[in-house]
C-alpha cells in the first residue's frame, strides 16, 4: 500500500511540478525578475516537500525526473571538429545537453566548469558520459572556435555543436529551450540570452532528467553514476 501511495503522489506530483520547472528554465537566463524567480521556487519548493512528506521515502533522483515528458535524443548538427554528427553517434553514452555561445560572459562558462567537475568527480564512470554544447551564436560560433571554447573545459568528454539557425532553432524548440540574440552594442558585439536548463538522456537517447545550473556537483554526480549503471 505505500509503494502505491509512493508511486501515486510521484505522479501528482509530476503533474504539478513539471509545467512549472518548464517554464521557469524556458525562461531566458538574464530575463527573469527576482521576484518571479523567488516565486517560482517557493512553489516548487513547497509542492516537492509535500510530496516527499507524504511518499515516506527518499526520490532515487537528486536532480528533477522528466522520463515520459520530453521527446528522445533527435538531432544533425556540425561537431567542432568539423564533423556531421547526430544522436546515432552517441548510442550507449549518457549525454547531457546544453545551450550557450562562447561568448557568454557568466552562465555558460560556469556551467561548463561544473559539468567537467562532475566528470572529473565521476571517474571511471565517465567513460560513457558526453556533454554536448549546443550553440544558440551559430553566426560566430564556428566548429574551430567552438572546439577551442570547449577543450578549455573538458576535452576528453565536452562537445561543441554549430549549425545553420533553422537546425540550431529546430532543437532548441524541440527541448523547449528559450534564447533570443540581444540589440547589438555600437563596436557590433551582441549578448544572446537563453535559458540555462541542462537536459539528461539516458544510453538509449531517452530524456530522463533536467538539472539546473545552479544545482550542486553531487546531485549531477549521483544520478549520471546511476544511469552509467543502467547502461
Amino acid at each position: 500500500m505505500r509503494h502505491y501511495a509512493g508511486r501515486r503522489m510521484k505522479a501528482l506530483r509530476n503533474r504539478l511540478y513539471f509545467p512549472i520547472l518548464i517554464f521557469a528554465t524556458a525562461m531566458p537566463h538574464q530575463s527573469m525578475p527576482p521576484f518571479f524567480d523567488r516565486c517560482v521556487r517557493l512553489v516548487v519548493g513547497a509542492t516537492l516537500s509535500v510530496s516527499l512528506a507524504a511518499c515516506h521515502h527518499e526520490e532515487p533522483w537528486k536532480l528533477t525526473d522528466v522520463q515520459g515528458h520530453l521527446p528522445d535524443l533527435d538531432f544533425a548538427l556540425t561537431s567542432d571538429a568539423g564533423k556531421q554528427i547526430s544522436q546515432a553517434n552517441l548510442a550507449g553514452d549518457v549525454t547531457l545537453v546544453y545551450f550557450g555561445y562562447t561568448h557568454c560572459p557568466d552562465v555558460c562558462p560556469e556551467t561548463l566548469a561544473k559539468l567537467a567537475q562532475v566528470t572529473h568527480q565521476l571517474g571511471g564512470a565517465a567513460q560513457h558520459v558526453k556533454v554536448l554544447f549546443v550553440s544558440v551564436d551559430p553566426a560566430r560560433d564556428t566548429p574551430a572556435v567552438m572546439h577551442a571554447y570547449v577543450d578549455a573545459f573538458d576535452a576528453k568528454h565536452d562537445v561543441g555543436l554549430t549549425g545553420s539557425d533553422s537546425a540550431i532553432k529546430a532543437l532548441a524548440q524541440r527541448y523547449r529551450v528559450a534564447y533570443q540574440a540581444d540589440k547589438p552594442r555600437a563596436n557590433g558585439g551582441y549578448e544572446v540570452t537563453h535559458s540555462s536548463a541542462i537536459y539528461i538522456f539516458d544510453a538509449k537517447g531517452h530524456a530522463r532528467l533536467i538539472g539546473a545550473d545552479d544545482d550542486p556537483v553531487d546531485a549531477f554526480v549521483h544520478d549520471l553514476r546511476q544511469l552509467a549503471d543502467e547502461t
